[in-house]
């Protein structure tokens, strides 16, 4: 199932994401990439040296996350944007 407006499926579930412990932030569609790096982190003390193909993975999938967005908002964008009208800087009066 995924999420509305994303192409990314849900992989973790809410009861998994419960156990986990993953805070309400972070329970998106990189959620399951996100248990097992915190798993990795609490077993290897929170060394920055540690886990990293796992860092990296997680923060891939944000980034793509992100960008997915980024590009949505981009074309609602343009499919809203109306010509304006416009005013014209010599009013035309009544007698005109």
């Amino acid at each position: 199932m995924a999420a509305e407006g994303t192409s990314k499926p849900m992989i973790a579930t809410r009861e998994e994401m419960v156990e986990a412990k993953v805070p309400l932030a972070y329970r998106d569609q990189c959620a399951h990439l996100l248990i097992p790096l915190n798993k990795c982190r609490q077993a290897e003390k929170y060394l920055p040296w540690k886990c990293e193909d796992e860092r990296h993975t997680y923060e891939k999938c944000e980034y793509e996350l992100v960008m997915e967005r980024m590009l949505q908002m981009q074309k609602l964008k343009q499919s809203n944007k109306q010509p304006q009208q416009q005013i014209p800087l010599i009013p035309k009066t009544a007698n005109a």
